[in-house]
């Protein structure tokens, strides 16, 4: 069995090995990691050669060795001479100079590894360094002090390199390392983060050998899932490729997580406000030179209550300050004009009617008055005339203007900010919505700047106003923030606070707030994760050491744009049982809540609808929903949004059955074929128009199929069905089957008895129900003998009735 250990086991590694003499280290992953996911991912920084062709070279020149040695074992010079056929020794020299400067940029020395060095050089032990690796000994040692420093550099006695040795620890180096030694093997202990090459290619020869396990499977996979979203949302940059720079801080806090609402904190948010936090500093630093005077950072509650968190573990703040302005209150503060009114009317008007009431400050009496009996859409124009009216418009403005003489009061009194100083707004994001409407009323009342600095920043129009995101327009085109704000409730509920929404203010700023809709079970689930957030932020800063630092704050952005995007749209099972149960408030005002995320309501749209379920849904965190649904879809949902893929219903389906069905009324029977088209998981969707409700459809299916699973029946308005979105109300009635040649064998599992069995649905019974269609959806399981023999293929998954397997082909006329 091989002996694996943590990080964090390596305090007191020594006292449990007194007879070792040696501690021999492996280099990369244990010594020296790379702010990579792979290594090639380095390959990308690499100026004039693509990692295509640094790769293929290092291929070529490993398949000479084999050819000529048997050893495949390569120095980097041999590489250099396949990459570069035709250069000179010299441009061939300047350029392997180029990959180890490149490499020195990327790579850190793992610190609780040097801190085990230390403490065996303190124990006078000797260190070495064992590698399988196209570095020659020297390279290697010049690679670790421009990367790690020269202290770093100076601990290590001895290198052995497998280039050097023209064989990998797997294949018996270490017989050439204790023979240089001169030690026994037992007073050697070798750790390294390669089962196979540090345990399993060195215990052999007598030595002590640990294995570094840097990750548990789960965080390997989120750490890939990560890396292959960072691909689809940054463009190629001539820079390393895949930068995750939170790998040493988890691999070290991880496993000392056993609570999995903590561990969702640490590794999702942990990453992400890490690098949100290192980004607003030196906003803040960069206000302070260009504008002068003090910069306050504003947290906007709620949202930016972990934020502010995470903010206080670098010291006491005098400068911090959590800031109550909900989306709510600001705009109530804006309403102090005509013209104001009238804007926010004519942008909100289609939205609830109560809501829309609520936020124009009409009495709830009021509201109820004026929407009792009308339908939404009457009652929203019975909204919209009350607060275009005289009257109603000046109560709104009169209302609205004791809101903004409050709400400045709140802030003075939280800030007591000085002329000149500057507002840092600090929110998740994504519009900045409450510095729109309160920019101007602060910076007007208290003779201060307001800058906006968001996690998350898509602006909806061109406000001119001083905005600025971690993930912004400055790094990424529209359609990627796009996709980013689509799910960006499952962010905000993981990043609030438990303190109900403020509705109002006292007379001295007071916030008054609502009661927090949310449950106990929930807020409970988030202080964890929020905890567990924190607790990454302890390892976050010393994890590594590194001697240049100039690159790091882009490379925490990049980290954690692709650790955000990976949670966004490549959720894994164990983090969603975490939050399967969560809330999502709307915070208008109200105390309307909604679930963040549905799996049923996935499976059941999938197979209804397909991808285009996917493609018009605006559900609060779809990706979540389609977890369990096959990696495929949620790559498809990610790749759609990221690029703003054109595709509709048909280009997602690309198979499709011809169903003969007879349509009845109560003159005539007329046969006809309806083309059914593939969803998802081998399901079919057949749309059949039936009129105003005039005529019975009679479904063949035995003409088809033995066997066959019969998902839903359902009627719709041809309209809705056609534009209405998944998530919008709109008319959907189950239908009734009657089966005749057909057997109910169990569940939606149905048996035809012959080939004349079929599936009658009687059309519904409402009035007015306008031009109808059936929706069938349904999944061949086995295909009919004779309608094999007519060339009709069953879909993969299906089989023909006489044994033989149907042709896994499209189901075509």
């Amino acid at each position: 069995m091989t002996a694996s250990l943590s990080p964090h086991d390596f305090d007191g590694l020594l006292d449990r090995y007194p007879a070792i003499r040696c501690l021999s280290l492996d280099c990369f992953d244990t010594l020296l990691w790379r702010d990579t996911h792979a290594p090639r991912d380095l390959f990308h920084a690499l100026e004039g050669t693509t990692i295509v062709q640094r790769s293929s070279a290092e291929s070529h020149a490993r398949r000479a060795a084999l050819a000529t040695d048997g050893s495949g074992e390569v120095t980097i010079e041999q590489i250099y001479a396949q990459l570069m056929p035709l250069a000179s020794p010299t441009e061939r020299l300047a350029a392997i100079e180029a990959e180890i400067a490149a490499e020195a940029r990327h790579c850190f020395a793992f610190a609780p590894t040097v801190h085990l060095m230390m403490t065996a050089k303190a124990r006078g032990l000797q260190l070495i360094v064992v590698s399988d690796t196209y570095f020659s000994a020297e390279q290697l040692r010049t690679l670790i002090a421009r990367s790690a420093g020269d202290e770093v550099a100076g601990l290590i006695d001895r290198i052995f390199c497998s280039s050097e040795f023209g064989k990998a620890k797997a294949g018996g180096l270490f017989g050439d390392v204790i023979g240089r030694l001169k030690l026994p093997p037992e007073t050697v202990l070798h750790l390294g983060d390669n089962a196979s090459a540090d345990v399993q290619g060195v215990a052999p020869f007598g030595v002590n050998a640990l294995h570094l396990a840097q990750f548990s499977e789960s965080a390997a996979q989120r750490l890939r899932l990560e890396a292959a979203a960072d691909r689809i949302v940054h463009p190629a940059a001539p820079v390393a490729g895949s930068p995750l720079p939170h790998r040493a801080a988890l691999s070290i806090a991880e496993p000392l997580l056993a609570d999995p609402a903590e561990r969702l904190g640490a590794t999702l948010l942990g990453p992400v406000l890490h690098g949100f936090e290192r980004w607003l500093g030196e906003e803040a630093r960069a206000l302070e030179e260009t504008r002068g005077g003090k910069v306050h950072w504003l947290f906007l509650m709620r949202d930016g209550y972990l934020p502010m968190q995470v903010h206080a573990l670098s010291g006491p703040h005098d400068n911090a300050h959590a800031v109550e302005i909900s989306r709510f209150t600001s705009i109530a503060a804006s309403l102090t004009s005509d013209r104001a009114v009238s804007d926010y009317v004519e942008r909100q008007f289609g939205t609830g009617a109560d809501i829309l009431g609520r936020q124009l400050l009409m009495p709830e009496e009021r509201i109820k008055a004026l929407c009792a009996g009308r339908s939404p859409a009457e009652a929203c124009f019975a909204l919209a005339r009350e607060a275009r009216s005289g009257p109603g418009r000046k109560a709104t403005v009169r209302a609205a203007r004791g809101y903004a003489d409050r709400l400045v009061a709140h802030v003075a009194a939280t800030v007591r900010p000085d002329k000149g100083d500057t507002l840092m707004f600090i929110d998740l994001g994504y519009n900045g919505s409450v510095q729109n409407h309160v920019a101007a009323l602060l910076e007007e009342r208290l003779g201060v700047h307001v800058a906006g600095r968001y996690l998350l920043l898509r602006e909806t129009y061109r406000t001119g106003l001083d905005k600025k995101g971690l993930i912004s327009g400055e790094h990424y085109d529209a359609f990627t923030l796009e996709a980013y704000c689509s799910n960006v409730a499952v962010l905000e509920q993981l990043c609030t606070s438990s303190a109900g929404s403020v509705v109002d203010y006292q007379a001295d700023g007071t916030p008054i707030r609502r009661d927090n809709a949310i449950t106990p079970a929930q807020n409970a689930t988030r202080e964890k994760i929020q905890a567990g957030c924190l607790k990454f932020q302890a390892f976050a800063g010393g994890a590594l050491l590194r001697q240049d630092r100039s690159g790091e704050a882009e490379l925490w952005r990049k980290g954690a744009a692709s650790v955000l995007a990976r949670m966004m749209f490549l959720p894994v099972a164990d983090e969603l049982a975490v939050i399967e149960r969560f809330e999502h408030d709307i915070n208008l005002g109200g105390e309307a809540t909604t679930g963040l995320f549905d799996k049923a309501e996935a499976g059941r749209a999938l197979r209804q609808r397909g991808l285009f379920y996917m493609n018009n849904s605006e559900r609060m965190y779809l990706p979540a929903e389609l977890q369990g649904q096959g990696l495929a879809t949620r790559l498809s949902l990610l790749t759609q949004r990221r690029f703003g893929l054109p595709l509709t219903f048909s280009d997602m389906a690309d198979a499709t059955i011809d169903l003969p069905v007879v349509f009845a009324d109560r003159e005539q029977a007329t046969p006809q074929i309806v083309t059914a088209t593939a969803t998802h998981d081998g399901f079919f969707l057949a749309a059949i128009p039936v009129g105003a409700g005039q005529y019975s459809v009679a479904l063949q299916f035995g003409a088809l199929f033995d066997w066959f699973e019969l998902d839903s029946l359902s009627f719709h308005r041809v309209d809705e069905f056609l534009t209405a979105k998944p998530d919008d109300q709109r008319l959907e009635l189950a239908a009734e089957p009657e089966l005749d040649g057909i057997t109910r064998a169990g569940g939606r599992l149905m048996q035809a008895d012959s080939a004349t069995g079929f599936v009658m649905v009687h059309p519904p019974q409402i009035a007015d129900p306008g031009q109808m269609l059936l929706a069938c959806v349904f999944r061949p399981t086995v295909v009919r003998q004779s309608a094999a023999d007519h060339e009709i293929a069953a879909p993969a998954g299906a089989v023909a009735r006489a044994g033989s397997p149907a042709p896994a082909t499209e189901l075509l006329a």
